[in-house]
């Protein structure tokens, strides 16, 4: 069985009590109190955003569905009116993409989430001899459906990839303020409450030494004062005895005393 003080001590840091003490110990709880207001605002901004990309990609994924859907359909129409497989004319007639990425970072309460976008560099179109014997329309509009279904595609790997990164971010966050709340914010309140009752009972252990001194002080004054009123007493004896002494022999007279001769010039 434990004692109790050794299982209260651990709710606490172990420092000396002192008034420095006690005063880092307000600046650190302090401290964390601010840092835990920072850190909650900063997990329900990127909550708020995380909700947001989630939702966005829901959407996506359905919009993704749906264009892929129609771009295998459109694969089919033009398989059917070229009458064979164009993937061989596609890779010959292609010199160079199209077709590209650039990136961008977005900035949410610290937290740099990357962003993809695409985009179509202008110039000659590589593809603008393929499907000319026939099926030229069918060939023209699947590459604009691909096109959007790479749009999409993009669009959703951005989100997926900022959804990761929130993910992450959010949870050593939310780690953080819940270390904040429950473990540091608690010891240093605990620490706070123990420097605090020993600073208090120093201060009642030197109020009662302080009224132990004074009191030993006035006991000392007192006696020394008796002494003294004893002493002035003893003195006032004395002094009326040997007056009472020299008025019983006459001493003190000296008209009484015998004739002087006289003195011859």
């Amino acid at each position: 069985m434990r004692a109790p003080w050794k299982s209260a001590s651990k709710d606490r840091e172990a420092v000396f009590p002192t008034r420095q003490s006690l005063g880092i110990m307000k600046a650190k709880l302090k401290g964390a109190e601010t840092g835990h207001s920072l850190l909650k605002r900063k997990s329900e901004a990127l909550t708020k955003r995380f909700r947001e990309i989630t939702r966005r990609i829901d959407e996506a994924k359905r919009k993704m569905g749906r264009v892929m859907q129609i771009a295998a359909f459109s694969l089919a129409e033009v398989t059917y009116a070229v009458g064979g497989d164009i993937g061989y004319q596609v890779q010959e007639s292609a010199k160079s993409a199209r077709f590209r990425i650039r990136t961008k970072q977005d900035n949410v309460s610290g937290v740099l989430l990357p962003a993809f976008e695409s985009y179509i560099i202008s110039g000659s179109n590589d593809f603008g001899l393929t499907g000319l014997g026939k099926g030229g329309q069918q060939v023209q509009r699947c590459r604009e459906t691909y096109a959007r279904a790479v749009e999409a595609l993009v669009e959703l790997a951005s989100l997926q990839t900022a959804f990761v990164i929130l993910d992450e971010v959010i949870k050593v966050v939310n780690r953080r303020v819940n270390a904040i709340e429950h473990v540091i914010i608690p010891r240093t309140e605990n620490t706070i409450k123990y420097i605090n009752s020993e600073l208090d009972e120093l201060d009642r252990e030197e109020f009662y030494r302080l009224k132990k001194v004074a009191n030993k002080k006035q006991r000392d004054t007192a006696a020394a004062d008796a002494e003294m009123q004893a002493r002035r007493e003893g003195l006032d004896d004395h002094d009326v005895g040997v007056c009472n002494d020299e008025q019983a022999t006459g001493a003190g007279d000296i008209l009484a005393g015998d004739e002087e001769d006289d003195v011859i010039f």
